[in-house]
Formats: C-alpha cells, structure tokens, sequence
C-alpha cells in the first residue's frame, strides 16, 4: 500500500493531482450537456410604435372641450389627447378602413365614419369603439363627414348617402335616396340645416332635416365644406379657391372674388372670424360679414395640406397630411418637433 501511494504521488498531493487534472473534462461535459438538452427561453421584448407616426395622416380632428382633442385618419387610426395636445394615445378603432370624419358630443360621447361605410361609436372616451350597422347599399357608401346636430347625428358621403341617427349613433337612417353624386359636408343651425357636395350641389332645410329643397349656387365647382354663425349667415368653400357666402339663410349663394386658386377643404366660425384651412398650407379668414378675406398660411414655410380645423382652448388642431398644433403663431406637428 505505501509503495502504490508513491507511485501516484503520495497523500493528499496525489489526491488533489488528480482531481486538478479531471476538473477540465468536467466542465466541458457540463458545457455540452448544456448546450445539446437545456433550452434558453428567449426573452422578446415588444417595442410599441408611438402613437403618431411620420407616416401618418389624418382627415378628421375634433375637440369636445378646452383639453380634449380626437384625431381619425388612415389605417382606421384614432388618437385622443387630454391636455391640449400636449401628449397623445391612440385607440383601438377595431377597423382598418381610412376614417375620414369624426364629431363628439363630449369627451366621452363620440363617433367617426370612413370608408366601406365604417361608423364607429364611443360611450367611455374611445377606451372601447363599437361599429355601428347603416342602412343596406349596392354602393361603397364611403362616408367624408359626421356633424352633431343636438342630440341627433348626420354623416354623409358618395352616391347621395345622407343618413341620420337619433341615437347618438347607435343606428341610422337614410334621409334622401341614392343618386351618382356625393356630398361632403352638412351643417346645421337649429332646425335650419344645409348639405354641400359635387359640383356645386346646395340644399337646405328647415324642418330640421325632414324635407330638403336644392338651392341653385354661382358655379359648378364642388363644395367641400359649409359652417353658419347663426341661422343666416354662412359660408362655403371648395375646389380651386371657391368661396360663397350668404346672409339670408342659405336661400342664395354670393361668390367672392377668386383670391387662391388653391382648393379649400374645410371652414369654420371661430367666435368672432371665420377660419379656412386648404392645400399647401393656406389659411383665409374674414371678418363676421364674410366679404372681405385675407389669405395666409398656416405657418411660414408650411405647405401641407388641411381637411380639418378645431379649436381647443387657445391652440387650433389642423388635419391633413399630418396632425398639427398652432399655439399662438407657432405651428408644431402631433409627435414631432416645432416647425
């Protein structure tokens, strides 16, 4: 025995030689095994986009109040701020069609329509959007427009679509039949209404919207957006700079001096002024009597194009190619950097 010890080093030596020698094979066993049957869970961490991406583009912005502002657009896209614009979330529409209107009773109550005939509505501030069901059509029905008038609701669109819903948007009505002709606003001034679209297409009514009567209009340019300041007055812009205006309840059309060969998608009164927004960043306003206007832009070197203008608080929110912010002569894009 005391000769086999020496043979392998003798004592404890022998013992810890040995073992340092094994320790590498142990290692690379534990390394293989490793490697050939346990499995490393991988760890995927989910990047969430911002809410208001480059890409984006909105057709439609509405502000129920002084901090909360809806914006819809393509892609069946909604965001929604609650302090002024300063931060935005987008929502789940539950749609993909391009929304090209929205309109809201409050911050809760709201509503947006788009292609296909999309109608979508909110009761909890857009944390959940329902679709609602329109008439049956043989058309595409895509819907530009949804305007509140009291508690009832109206969106129209091509082939003639004018509906109305008189409960809060949960189910609708065709008012006038299906003709090869779209219209792309509507407004109304108690019961007084009126309804502009293709070619310089007017109709007005009185009843609240129960009977429609056609209105003849100095040209034959279409007419995409129409807004009053009380029952008789009111203005309407268009194509290539179009601007009519009345002062008799709709009953007829003057057309002021072409200033803007630009089109004009959309016009608003702002308290004491009137307010329209159009392509490559042009703004005109006017005073309450509409007859004399002033073009600008809305920013200098900004020339995107606007189909939508809401006020909320002191700040406008403009829609078009992007979802812009002017805060006191400062023009900022949704989610970018000021211009």
């Amino acid at each position: 025995m005391l000769r086999r010890l020496r043979k392998y080093g003798g004592g404890a030596r022998g013992v810890v030689t040995l073992i340092s020698s094994t320790a590498p094979l142990v290692i690379v066993g534990g390394l293989l095994y490793a490697g050939l049957f346990v499995k490393a869970e991988a760890v995927v961490q989910k990047v969430e986009p911002p809410p208001i991406e480059r890409r984006d583009t909105f057709y439609a912005v509405v502000a129920p109040d002084s901090h909360v502002v809806w914006a819809a657009g393509t892609g069946g896209k909604i965001v929604r701020s609650e302090d002024g614009g300063q931060s935005w979330v987008r929502q789940a529409s539950n749609t993909e069609a391009n929304l090209q209107g929205i309109a809201a009773w409050d911050s809760d109550n709201a509503m947006a329509v788009g292609n296909d005939g999309v109608v979508i509505v909110t009761r909890d501030g857009g944390r959940s959007w329902t679709r609602a069901e329109i008439p049956p059509s043989t058309n595409p029905n895509k819907l530009f427009r949804v305007r509140i008038a009291g508690e009832a609701a109206w969106a129209v669109g091509e082939f003639g679509a004018v509906l109305r819903s008189t409960d809060r948007g949960a189910n609708w009505s065709r008012v006038l039949p299906e003709e090869d002709r779209a219209w792309n606003d509507i407004t109304f001034v108690g019961d007084a209404g009126w309804l502009v679209g293709e070619f310089g297409a007017l109709m007005r009514t009185a009843d609240g919207g129960a009977t429609w009567e056609s209105v003849a209009t100095p040209n034959e340019v279409s007419l995409m957006s129409v807004a009053f300041r009380d029952a008789e007055h009111g203005v309407a812009v268009g194509l290539a700079g179009t601007l009519l205006v009345t002062e008799d309840g709709g009953a007829s059309w003057q057309q002021v001096p072409a200033f803007t060969r630009e089109h004009l998608y959309a016009v608003m009164w702002d308290e004491d002024h009137w307010l329209a927004v159009g392509d490559k960043g042009e703004m005109a306003t006017a005073q309450a009597d509409a007859q004399q206007w002033q073009l600008g832009r809305v920013a200098e070197g900004d020339v995107s194009w606007r189909t939508g203008v809401a006020r909320a608080g002191t700040r406008y929110f403009l829609a078009g190619s992007n979802l812009a912010v002017l805060d006191n002569g400062t023009l900022s894009v949704a989610g970018h950097k000021r211009m």
